[in-house]
């Protein structure tokens, strides 16, 4: 009896072991076959999710389903949300008025000006056609002639003027030509070997290396600024923050394939908006750390972990991206067989929900837009965490979906609190926008050489993103403060170099000047 009962064990064990490695075995195939999806999507399929129409398409989603009562559009006292003017198919823009003009007049011959009769015709009116003109790069040697003087018998020593203040005095390169470069490279993404070939195109030799020490040389010039950019960041009460790769060839201690990376972090007062870039070598929680040392505020950020050592610290209250998470459902309807995404659309009705709401109440106050949200963001995110609770042990964890409800649901907590107040965001979206044009010039030049080069690159990232940001043109405003940086001699004179102290007239007077000078 014992043997045939040890028998009967063994075979309901060893049937329960062949039923789990089973599971596991489906499991792994599912997750494969997910992943050769995703990656086919992402070789061949659009990379971006704003293409997606069906995003926002809740009738469409929702197909027979009767409306869901209480949306903003049915509220009363939410403004209605703003539309964008679509122009006139067929019609070309208006050219920009503030460019100059030049004046081409093409009259009709005078023997042509006359009726049958003989009478001359009268002019009553003109036609006007504009086209747009592009003087190519336009490069020339400013010369700085200084006469020396000296005594006409006896001794003396010479006189001379002294030279005017430069933002590189030992440089044989002019502000104009400094701020071009940073422009050229940091803003449109041109690596500095093709800034050296359009130079050699027009008769300029300029090594490679030349350019990249005066790009260093200008960062370190412009360090005043930064610090004051820094000390605005820091004065705001919201921050958002991300961090992407850069590789560093020469790291101390590090492979030159290994990876650095670039943390930037957006906030700063109302009408002063600033973008802070700075390098690291890690990734590590230490970089926030330092970074939010002696802050206390908002925190936006993604998901990632590293962020929690500085929250504790400082006593930050952390926020989570509401697009981060939906980016996740968005993976797992990606990598789903066709037709078999139901959960993953019910999951973009409620993300649709909310971004419909933030839309309809983005222009309103903020104690509109804090009802608003008490109400009609919370009933929906209410609705979301049941939803998902209720599917959690439904779905295998190890799954593109499984791994969706995870993520949101152990971010829950941060991903809800934007509807504490009404001037809190519900995504990371502007410090990711403000990312971007970092991420494509490094598709350009893809590494930095030294470390050195890195955090020079971080700065003038920051200088001219802020500069965008603030709505200055980049060009005109780096020529402005490369210009006068070097006179001034306060923190006062310093500060008033900055973006949001610095109007268009002044840029555009500035510009001008120069070119009548030319």
């Amino acid at each position: 009896m014992q043997a045939e009962l040890r028998a009967q064990i063994r075979a309901e064990f060893e049937a329960q072991f062949d039923g789990r490695v089973a599971h596991e075995v489906a499991l792994k195939v599912q997750q494969i076959i997910e992943q050769n999806r995703l990656a086919r999507h992402r070789q061949f399929g659009a990379s971006s999710e704003a293409g997606q129409g069906w995003l926002f398409n809740e009738p469409e989603l929702l197909a027979g389903e009767p409306p869901t009562e209480g949306r903003p559009e049915d509220t009363p006292g939410v403004p209605a949300a703003p539309r964008k003017s679509q122009g006139a198919r067929g019609h070309r823009r208006a050219l920009p008025p503030e460019l100059p003009r030049i004046e081409l007049l093409i009259d009709v011959p005078e023997d042509e000006r006359r009726d049958a009769s003989g009478a001359s015709l009268v002019r009553i009116g003109e036609e006007v056609s504009e086209q747009l003109d592009i003087i190519p790069m336009k490069i020339r040697v400013i010369r700085t002639i200084r006469p020396k003087y000296a005594p006409a018998a006896g001794d003396g020593a010479p006189v001379v003027a002294a030279l005017p203040a430069s933002i590189l005095p030992r440089s044989n390169f002019t502000a104009g030509f400094v701020a071009m470069l940073l422009v050229t490279k940091y803003a449109d993404g041109v690596p500095l070997a093709r800034m050296g070939k359009v130079l050699a195109r027009h008769g300029v030799e300029v090594p490679r290396q030349s350019l990249a020490r005066t790009a260093i040389a200008a960062a370190g010039a412009l360090q005043p600024l930064a610090n004051l950019m820094r000390d605005v960041l820091l004065e705001g009460s919201l921050i958002h923050m991300d961090e992407t790769p850069v590789q560093v060839l020469k790291v101390p201690g590090k492979a030159p394939t290994s990876k650095c990376y670039m943390w930037v972090q957006t906030g700063g007062l109302p009408g002063k908006p600033v973008v802070m870039f700075d390098y690291e070598a890690s990734r590590a929680g230490s970089v926030p750390l330092a970074l939010l040392d002696g802050w206390h505020g908002y925190l936006m950020t993604d998901g990632y972990a590293g962020y929690e050592a500085a929250v504790a610290h400082h006593g930050i209250t952390h926020l989570a991206c509401m697009a981060h998470a939906r980016r996740k459902f968005v993976e797992a309807e990606r990598a789903a067989p066709k037709g078999r995404g139901g959960h993953t659309a019910q999951a973009q009705v409620f993300f649709a929900r909310l971004y419909r709401i933030e839309k309809r109440v983005r222009a309103a106050p903020d104690s509109l837009r804090l009802r608003v949200r008490q109400k009609l963001s919370g009933q929906t995110l209410d609705e979301f965490h049941a939803w998902l609770i209720d599917l959690l042990p439904k779905v295998p964890p190890k799954t593109k979906l499984g791994e969706a409800i995870a993520y949101t649901l152990n971010l829950w907590q941060r991903l809800a609190r934007y509807i504490e107040r009404g001037d809190l965001p519900i995504d990371n979206n502007v410090c990711e926008r403000a990312i971007r044009p970092f991420v494509i010039g490094r598709k350009a030049w893809l590494f930095a050489d030294t470390q050195a080069g890195a955090r020079a690159s971080a700065l003038v990232y920051s200088l001219i993103e802020t500069a965008k940001a603030n709505g200055r043109e980049p060009y005109a405003w780096l020529l402005y403060v490369l210009e006068r940086l070097p006179l001034a001699k306060s923190v006062d004179e310093i500060e008033a170099l900055l973006p949001w102290n610095v109007h268009d007239q002044d840029l555009a007077m500035n510009l001008l000047i120069r070119e009548q000078c030319a």
